[in-house]
């Protein structure tokens, strides 16, 4: 019984021992396994690249024909355009193609391999770069926004994403009734025509635009590509490529916001042409304050613009309201003065009035105001007693006629300017004609203006 207790008690033992070495012996062949695995897997990859290989600072097929490099860009965003520095900025997916047999793999399944930007530092890549930019960035979050694919025969898609910041010459001589064009300009910075061949892959198919994109001051009227060569003197010629792309300016926020106010201010210089002439702080006050809100209208636009040396056409309305503003000011000026030099010379006439009454050949009567000149002239020959009497004299007017032939011959040529000494004489006439001078002539200004112009 010892024994037997003894013998199966060794046997335990032995089957234990034998069971944890089994064991430990499989964990311990499964971590080297899987160890082997990642290797073997990080060998076939860079085994299928050969990245460390080939000396990838140099183009592929270096000597030989320049290695074509086809451009495609999808416009995600026109996010700002700006008049007073003149540039615009716009966020693009920028897409190069090109081929590359150095990266060439086998593959049965014909399936491409996918890398981030990491991979795009050890291998060659396009120098393209935005001409005329000044300010340009690839985006980084939440990694850097750079995709990789290589296609088993070479063939290489590079596409980035990008928010530049580009120049653009507008011309603001029709401003705000203008249409501007744009461009965005790629080229190699190092490799001439000579050594890379840049072009649109697929025509105007290549430049997409998403629907969704708007401006709040500008209607995008079209995107369309363009390329030719670009010479510099001291490096040669360049395959460059242009977006372009056509704005037209909404002109509901500046009717609103100048031209209502400036044509309201014009028609409110003419209010003074219906107040009595004798009213002068009211005249003086309306037209000080339509010349002050002009003033301020012209430089609230011209703030915003950019200071060119042209006249633009904004300009052109504004200035010419302006003008028929301050010309009302001086209507009144004009007004006001010839009436007070026909009041001095009324005055003249009436101190003169008993140092004639006792001459030969002439007579003095006394007319009421309303009386006209042919009315005063057929009642030359009545004597004084016959038209008014003693007590009348205070609300009459002292009228001399003089009844001398070179009196006479001076009448006779005043005649022929009766229309000019009437509106000199009777000043409300003035006002009168402007009535209906002043707003005339600010409709045919306005039909010839958005006639030319539109």
């Amino acid at each position: 019984i010892h024994f037997s207790l003894s013998l199966s008690l060794s046997v335990f033992c032995l089957s234990t021992c034998l069971c944890m070495y089994v064991s430990f012996c499989l964990c311990s062949h499964l971590s080297k396994k899987t160890h082997d695995i990642t290797k073997f897997q990080k060998g076939k990859t860079e085994q299928l690249l050969r990245v460390d290989e080939h000396d990838f600072t140099m183009r592929p097929a270096f000597g030989g024909p320049a290695i074509p490099v086809g451009v495609d860009v999808q416009v995600e965003s026109l996010d700002s355009i700006s008049e007073v520095d003149m540039d615009f900025t716009m966020t693009l997916y920028l897409r190069h193609y090109w081929k590359d047999e150095r990266l060439s793999f086998p593959s049965t399944t014909n399936k491409s391999m996918t890398f981030d930007g990491r991979l795009v530092k050890k291998i060659w890549v396009p120098d393209v770069f935005f001409v005329h930019s000044k300010r340009s960035f690839t985006h980084d979050t939440t990694t850097d926004n750079i995709m990789l694919r290589v296609f088993p025969d070479g063939h290489v898609l590079y596409s980035m994403r990008i928010t530049v910041t580009a120049m653009c010459n507008m011309d603001f001589s029709h401003f705000p009734l203008d249409s501007q064009t744009c461009s965005l300009e790629l080229e190699s910075y190092a490799y001439t025509d000579e050594d890379l061949m840049l072009y649109w892959k697929n025509g105007d198919e290549s430049l997409k635009t998403d629907e969704k994109i708007s401006l709040s001051q500008f209607l995008i009227h079209k995107f369309h590509t363009t390329s030719r060569l670009a010479f510099y003197s001291s490096t040669g010629w360049y395959n460059r490529l242009y977006i372009n792309f056509t704005l037209r300016r909404h002109i509901f926020f500046f009717l609103l916001q100048t031209y209502f106010p400036a044509t309201l201010m014009v028609m409110l210089s003419w209010v003074s042409f219906w107040i009595d002439h004798r009213a002068v702080p009211a005249r003086v006050s309306l037209g000080s304050t339509t010349v002050l809100t002009m003033s301020t209208i012209i430089t609230g636009v011209n703030a915003s613009m950019p200071r060119v040396s042209y006249i633009k056409a904004v300009d052109i309305y504004l200035w010419i309201s302006f003008v028929f503003v301050f010309l009302s000011v001086l209507e009144y000026a004009a007004v006001n003065y010839l009436t007070t030099v026909q009041e001095r010379k009324e005055r003249k006439l009436r101190d003169k009035v008993p140092c004639l009454c006792g001459m030969l050949h002439s007579r003095t009567i006394m007319l009421d105001g309303n009386y006209s000149e042919s009315e005063a002239n057929s009642l030359a020959g009545y004597t004084r007693s016959h038209i008014v009497t003693d007590e009348e004299k205070q609300e009459k007017i002292v009228v001399h006629l003089a009844l001398s032939d070179e009196s006479n011959t001076s009448r006779k040529k005043g005649l022929k300017g009766h229309m000019g000494l009437r509106i000199i004489q009777n000043t409300h006439v003035i006002d009168k004609y402007s009535r209906l001078i002043f707003p005339a002539s600010y409709i045919f200004f306005n039909l010839i203006y958005w006639s030319v112009f539109c």
